[in-house]
């Protein structure tokens, strides 16, 4: 079968590796332990995909940026104390394998640091199977569309050759402003209803849905 997209770019958590609620507690005792205003679920699930600088922006506008640092510290430690028991979702080292078979160029493009990418491969051992990958810490933070661009141009891919896999706005807004598809990962960080306002080429509700999608339609 023809291939309908040459390159597929992941977003990490919430997409492949189920880390949303590790995200959303850590930022929320990372909060609680400056004796900031905790943030809700709903809050602090909506800045997962952003950089850390953007996120703690977001959540925090009355924070001086000299204090941001603080909160990145605390943050660490809780996230660096559980993050290599996270597991990828059900299924999802088959897929990428499968998808690397079948001839498909893949990468990431991530709101995590390089440092947490590199641990992320490292534990889930898919690293060998991906072409490329951005982080936010290297170029723009999503939903700028520089990290797409950027490998677009280092995989000598056209727009209309390649697929944005996300489960939040901002990877969906990234897609949309680089100019190419992107498919919705309703399963992660930010709720369907929300993600369809970006009228992405599908919808998922599971990771198994969106496995099937990729390899019936990719």
């Amino acid at each position: 079968m023809s291939k309908r997209y040459d390159l597929l770019i992941f977003d990490w958590d919430g997409t492949l590796m189920d880390s949303a609620d590790l995200i959303v507690a850590s930022i929320q005792q990372a909060s609680a332990d400056l004796g900031w205003t905790v943030p809700s679920r709903e809050a602090a699930s909506h800045i997962i995909g952003l950089g850390l600088k953007e996120a703690i922006q977001t959540l925090f506008p009355d924070k001086p940026e000299t204090d941001h640092p603080r909160l990145v510290e605390r943050y660490r430690v809780h996230y660096l104390a559980r993050d290599g028991g996270i597991a990828l979702f059900d299924g999802a080292a088959d897929l990428i394998r499968d998808l690397h078979g079948r001839g498909h160029i893949l990468a990431v493009a991530t709101g995590k640091a390089r440092r947490g990418l590199e641990r992320a491969f490292e534990h889930s051992g898919l690293a060998p199977y991906f072409h490329a990958s951005r982080t936010a810490d290297e170029t723009f933070s999503k939903p700028h569309p520089a990290m797409i661009l950027e490998l677009l141009d280092e995989l000598m891919t056209p727009p209309e050759r390649a697929i944005m896999i996300g489960d939040t706005s901002h990877d969906l807004e990234m897609a949309r402003n680089a100019g190419v598809d992107a498919l919705a990962a309703g399963y992660g960080a930010q709720p369907p209803e929300r993600l369809a306002e970006y009228q992405p080429v599908a919808l998922c509700g599971n990771f198994a849905d969106l496995a099937c999608w990729l390899r019936a339609n990719a």
